[in-house]
């Protein structure tokens, strides 16, 4: 119900106590397949270079804000544009190799108002079918409510990027609309899909990925018990 303030007006529930968030901090997000750590050029640029660059197609960067970069050198500058950007960049490592296989970005930090989103998803096609991708997704959301506090976490992509779409409902977030003709992005148009999760959402979104990633949610052969759909509120 809404607050109706001396004017007879209705306003937002007042906030007791609430200060602004910390912003994500340079640390290190441990799990069991992978783990995050800040992105840095000169550490993680070749096995990043490699594992971008292990197909000849470029079908994976159609919805990020560049192409792919046609060489080692323009990748450098992308990865050293990236890691000096008020965004918050993280190199995606794999567990078992201990090698960078993708990227994330905490993007859009409010402290003021606790809201960030999860951005510039990069994952190559050595993450794909693996676990990796989602635990990472959910190392930081863990570290953005549980540790930092944050009220709201967004995702933002093309309309027309169904895996994108797909992957935010996969991952807890609710559908909010459309944003009409938002931005241009490589001389075209863009719709832009709005996705958000909340911190009242996110004990139960919580529980569902963590017994996703589960063990023994996977069998010998490391085939899925549960999909992560049917474990999801």
């Amino acid at each position: 119900m809404p607050v109706i303030n001396h004017f007879g007006q209705p306003i937002g529930e007042p906030l007791t106590g609430w200060t602004a968030r910390p912003r994500p901090a340079r640390i290190m997000l441990p799990g069991d397949y992978c783990r995050l750590e800040p992105l840095e050029p000169a550490r993680h640029r070749q096995a990043l270079y490699d594992a971008y660059y292990s197909v000849p197609h470029t079908e994976e960067w159609t919805y990020l804000p560049v192409e792919r970069p046609a060489d080692q050198r323009g990748f450098q500058a992308l990865l050293e544009g990236l890691a000096g950007s008020e965004d918050q960049h993280m190199a995606v490592i794999d567990k078992a190799s201990g090698e960078a296989v993708g990227s994330a970005a905490f993007m859009r930090i409010q402290p003021v108002h606790g809201v960030a989103e999860l951005g510039w998803i990069n994952w190559s096609l050595r993450m794909q079918r693996q676990r990796t991708g989602t635990e990472a997704i959910y190392l930081m959301l863990r570290y953005l409510f549980d540790d930092l506090g944050y009220r709201r976490c967004e995702w933002k992509c093309d309309s027309l990027n169904a895996p994108s779409r797909a992957a935010a409902l996969r991952y807890g977030f609710q559908y909010e609309g459309c944003f009409r003709q938002a931005i241009v992005t490589k001389g075209r148009n863009r719709d832009t899909a709005w996705f958000a999760l909340l911190d009242s959402e996110w004990p139960a979104v919580r529980q569902a990925l963590a017994q996703w990633l589960a063990p023994e949610n996977f069998d010998e052969q490391g085939q899925q018990r549960h999909r992560l759909q049917a474990l999801m509120p």
